[in-house]
């Protein structure tokens, strides 16, 4: 059966402009960190990535180390998109990054010219693309010089392989110089993949958001639902095995009662906004324009379905913010 895309896809969503450039996201983006790699029947990763697209997501997020295997969420992106989204190309907004453990020896990890140039031509040839939309840098690496990733990642906007180059885990700090190096090469630097939910605020303490801003740039905020915290599955209590991200495990410094009881009380303040926790985390995100997306992740189309739904309600009163800003300083 042939796919035919939703004609009605892009009043399903909202979408933005990231900064003052020419690329716009969806609200959300897709991401396929876990679980549509190779731990996952291809036929339910395509019902999932079609249906996303059908719902006006575009922007489809992947990584040469995501799998769980490393290359295998690519690979099972490729397939569907050589199957069914080929024809949408033009629509789709496709990411990938670079930079964590990918193949065995030493170069096959951080940000060196060689790495991130190999990295990428596997990560295209696995997906079946001539060129990505946003190519990232995926950690800071401090044995590179800054230079000469900078360089590189201009190398492949030059080659053709990416319309733009972003980074990922970097501080406003480091976000800072290579933007310079970026700005004198006449790189087109798109944004910063960073985690980022209400829980876990350390962008804002760190004035990311500002330097991006100032650099034309946008964040791409990973992790929206802390894995799944913000969520009215641990209303109850959270699991001792619990596998919680490394960006998000201070979370349990205080005890994971008082996380629980945290949770609760931003679950009332959902309620009462008519939403379930996870929307209203995702649509509080999405309040600062600065935000340019929100990657969440789904390997069930209900579950997908149930994210979208924030955006039935993406306002917020002052009361509203005061009360959750009340909560989350407990």
């Amino acid at each position: 059966m042939v796919y035919a895309a939703d004609d009605n896809r892009y009043e399903k969503l909202p979408y933005r402009r990231v900064s003052d450039s020419g690329l716009i996201l969806p609200a959300v983006s897709f991401g396929l960190w876990r679980n549509l790699g190779d731990q996952m029947p291809l036929e339910n990763s395509k019902k999932v990535i079609l249906k996303a697209f059908d719902q006006g997501v575009f922007s489809f997020d992947n990584a040469s180390n995501y799998g769980p295997s490393n290359g295998t969420a690519e690979e099972t992106f490729g397939q569907v998109y050589r199957h069914d989204l080929k024809p949408y190309r033009d629509e789709l907004v496709i990411t990938t990054k670079a930079g964590y453990h990918m193949w065995p020896g030493p170069l096959g990890e951080f940000s060196g010219k060689k790495t991130l140039v190999a990295a990428l031509d596997m990560s295209l040839q696995r997906m079946g693309l001539d060129y990505v939309d946003i190519f990232y840098a995926h950690r800071w690496d401090p044995n590179t010089r800054l230079e000469e990733t900078a360089q590189a990642l201009d190398l492949i906007v030059k080659q053709g392989k990416a319309l733009y180059v972003g980074v990922s885990n970097y501080t406003a700090e480091q976000t800072a110089a290579i933007a310079k190096i970026f700005d004198r090469l006449g790189t087109p630097f798109i944004g910063n993949q960073v985690s980022y939910n209400m829980l876990n605020r350390g962008v804002e303490k760190d004035d990311l958001l500002s330097v991006l801003d100032n650099n034309h740039a946008g964040l791409i905020a990973y992790g929206p639902l802390a894995e799944g915290l913000l969520t009215d599955r641990y209303l109850d209590a959270i699991p001792e095995d619990y596998p919680i991200h490394r960006t998000n495990a201070f979370l349990f410094e205080d005890g994971k009662e008082k996380l629980v009881s945290k949770l609760n009380a931003l679950n009332q303040i959902a309620m009462a906004r008519g939403q379930k926790l996870s929307q209203m985390a995702l649509a509080w995100l999405l309040k600062d324009q600065r935000v340019a997306s929100v990657v969440i992740g789904a390997s069930k189309v209900e579950h997908l379905l149930d994210n979208l739904a924030f955006s039935d309600n993406m306002s917020f009163s002052d009361d509203e913010l005061v009360q959750i800003e009340k909560v989350l300083k407990q």
